[in-house]
């Protein structure tokens, strides 16, 4: 892994001056209508930890809270980034999560991207930060919105309990592989907790052996049995796991090209990778976006949305 932060699109601004920042902010926001424009230049072009410091700037010189005003400023797609962008990242995932919970239905899919993508540490911050400020234990919300195997699958992703190792053992490699395959293809009706026992339980190394393996003893990919085994969510949950493993920019680039392709934009899954990435691995999922898609992600987000909102994603998704 590169270290954290070098394979974004976002990267520290030189000469960084969060007073004037804030002031610039301030300005856009005053008298009759907003300066898009400038929002944009400074909070897309400055990492996490440098808008966390105008935050501060801005409370202490106007003392109000920089999130609320450009809040009730701004709105739609545009707004959603923004107040994404302000965020510290565990703070975005739980407050995410937090939507896909509440409200008619769940936006499943959220879950999925989130609980499925991020490492044991980030997952175990996420469930602090929900409880802080939500007053509520994010497993319980959870199971109170989703049921069944899909259900165990999100509450066992949310222990945190992944083996991060990176030991391979080949006999229960092979072992898990088998499992599985007497679990799925090679039986009537499916045996999803042994699914579950490898998927969520081993670490990345140990499961691409086991994913090599698995095609030897069955003939098929993971991927395919999978889709032939499940349905629904249980079956978005399990591809996500296996995608992550394979190829973690590769699955966020499927997911962006997947929420444009075709006839409207799920705006939802666009702006959360968008923001959650730009600082940590944009770099890698448009080099992927293009490898997989023979299209720029850019050249995709300029066709696919308009306005601010168009802006700024552009702006997150850096140059061609």
């Amino acid at each position: 892994m590169a270290a954290i932060g070098n394979r974004g699109t976002v990267t520290e601004a030189p000469g960084f001056d969060p007073e004037a920042d804030a002031q610039k902010l301030r300005e856009a926001m005053k008298g009759a209508g907003t300066n898009e424009a400038v929002i944009i230049e400074v909070l897309a072009h400055r990492t996490i930890a440098q808008r966390q410091r105008i935050k501060e700037a801005f409370k202490q010189a106007v003392g109000k809270d920089l999130a609320d005003e450009l809040s009730s400023e701004l709105s739609g797609n545009f707004r959603s980034v923004v107040l994404g962008l302000l965020m510290l990242a565990p703070a975005y995932d739980a407050y995410e999560l937090r939507n896909a919970i509440k409200g008619a239905g769940t936006e499943e899919a959220c879950l999925i991207d989130i609980l499925a993508s991020r490492s044991n540490a980030e997952i175990k911050t996420i469930n602090g930060v929900y409880k802080k400020q939500y007053g509520k234990d994010l497993e319980e919300d959870v199971c109170g919105d989703t049921s069944g195997m899909f259900q165990r699958v999100l509450v066992s992703l949310l222990t945190a309990g992944r083996d991060e190792s990176e030991t391979v053992n080949e006999a229960q490699a092979l072992q898990d592989a088998k499992e599985i395959y007497e679990a799925g293809e090679a039986r009537w009706g499916t045996d999803e907790v042994k699914f579950l026992t490898v998927l969520c339980v081993r670490n990345q190394k140990h499961l691409l052996r086991v994913f090599e393996a698995y095609q030897k003893v069955s003939g098929k990919d993971i991927e395919e049995s999978i889709k032939r085994e499940m349905s629904g969510c249980l079956e978005d949950v399990f591809l996500a796991i296996v995608k992550c493993m394979r190829n973690k920019q590769a699955f966020f680039a499927e997911r962006l090209y997947k929420s444009m392709k075709g006839l409207g934009t799920t705006d939802t899954v666009l702006i959360r990778i968008m923001v959650s990435r730009a600082e940590i691995d944009m770099l890698d999922i448009k080099a992927q976006f293009l490898k997989m898609y023979g299209k720029t992600l850019h050249s995709f987000i300029k066709g696919d949305t308009s306005g601010d909102y168009r802006k700024i994603l552009l702006e997150l998704c850096g140059g061609e």
